[in-house]
């Protein structure tokens, strides 16, 4: 039997147990509602917890990354979807154009998408349980080897822009981490279940250079819980 086979079967055992014991409630699919993709306004969301409790990530650190960082990049997506809208109607404007602002799209949605995962995984006191304890250690063969493989990630984009993102991938069937450099190194067919900022807007206020420091504090504040939620919702 494959590897990865046996962590599916593995994770569907554990995801059964966890059914049987009353900790999940039967998931129904939503049929998605849209709007208009150049007219749609984001707004922002709001922190989930106080930034004044977090331990080593300071109240300052966290409203300027939230307010300058993520509100930046809101703001910039809901303008370029605009003037995207006001370029395709205009016929005499060469493709070229429109691709630009494309890829600016691309990016500040990476942007807002990201930034939104990573506040929503913080709050948290670091201590990990239940569902992601359980699938993270058959994936790693221990809950301490994922541990330092993301550790090795982050550590790696010190000193410049990036995320580490522990993903399940749907197309390969396998939870792992991954390395992204920007906002558009997307991972395909993959849902992202805990996202760190490595861009040095997300520590340089606490911690100058010293990346190691907030990588630290990072694991401390982790809301588990949260992603607990993210696995037990994925489509196994």
């Amino acid at each position: 039997m494959e590897r990865r086979t046996f962590i599916k079967l593995a994770s569907l055992t554990s995801m059964g147990g966890l059914i049987k014991q009353g900790t999940l409630q039967a998931q129904t699919r939503k049929i998605i509602q849209v709007t208009n993709a150049f007219e749609h306004d984001h707004i922002p969301k709001k922190l989930t917890f106080n930034p004044s409790k977090l331990k080593g990530l300071s109240q300052i650190l966290i409203t300027s990354h939230l307010d300058n960082n993520y509100g930046g990049s809101v703001k910039a997506l809901n303008v370029i979807r605009k003037k995207l809208n006001e370029v395709r109607k205009d016929k005499n404007s060469p493709p070229y154009v429109y691709n630009d602002l494309k890829r600016e799209h691309l990016l500040r949605t990476g942007s807002v998408v990201n930034h939104e995962l990573y506040f929503d995984n913080l709050g948290g006191n670091g201590k990990t349980s239940g569902t992601a304890q359980k699938l993270i250690s058959q994936a790693y063969g221990s809950f301490d080897a994922w541990e330092e493989e993301f550790r090795k990630i982050a550590h790696g984009l010190a000193g410049g822009p990036g995320w580490v993102t522990l993903g399940y991938n749907h197309q390969l069937e396998i939870l792992e981490n991954y390395w992204s450099n920007d906002h558009m190194h997307g991972i395909f067919a993959t849902t992202p279940l805990l996202v760190m900022d490595m861009y040095e807007h997300s520590y340089h206020i606490d911690y100058g250079a010293a990346a190691s420091k907030y990588i630290d504090a990072f694991f401390v504040n982790i809301n588990w819980e949260v992603v607990n939620q993210r696995m037990e919702t994925l489509s196994y």
